[in-house]
């Protein structure tokens, strides 16, 4: 990845090339629980709950090529669990392996305590092991290890909730 790296808060325009590389990554049965791809029409409400002030959507940029995304999401969706949000990082297949997931989470949790978060999680796969070991490095921790709760092709999965606290 070059030294020329951007990030700014997704434009609606943007949600194409987010859809894009969300769907990218199902295949790999690695990633996400979806199994067939996503519509951009079904991912507006979903775009439209990441206000910035609260719950970024951010897009990596690279010479005018939308690289990859992270948002904020909210948690349980209960008030008090306001000061907690899940993270989620997509990145294009071009962008995998060189640093941009390790620049957009440490951007995360330095912003996070900005936005009122307190508290961060992931929610990973346990055979995801490149995004296991990224968010282990910042020091996130195993809080929840959920044998077998997904079905992917007939292979059930763990899912492994890490956190971290940032303020």
């Amino acid at each position: 990845m070059s030294e020329e790296f951007s990030y700014r808060i997704a434009r609606f325009d943007d949600l194409p090339a987010i859809v894009a590389i969300y769907n990218s990554t199902i295949a790999s049965r690695q990633v996400t629980a979806d199994t067939e791809p996503v519509s951009v029409e079904s991912r507006h409400g979903w775009f439209n709950d990441h206000a910035p002030q609260r719950r970024p959507l951010w897009v990596s940029e690279q010479d005018g090529k939308i690289t990859g995304w992270l948002s904020f999401s909210n948690f349980y969706g209960r008030p008090a669990y306001a000061g907690t949000a899940e993270l989620s990082i997509y990145l294009h297949a071009d962008a995998r392996g060189q640093g941009l997931g390790r620049r957009l989470l440490a951007l995360a949790i330095s912003h996070a305590p900005t936005i009122g978060v307190h508290t961060l999680l992931g929610f990973i796969f346990g055979h995801n092991t490149p995004s296991l070991k990224l968010f282990e490095s910042f020091g996130f921790g195993i809080w929840a290890n959920m044998p077998r709760v997904a079905s992917l092709d007939g292979v059930e999965r763990d899912l492994i909730i890490l956190g971290k606290r940032v303020d």
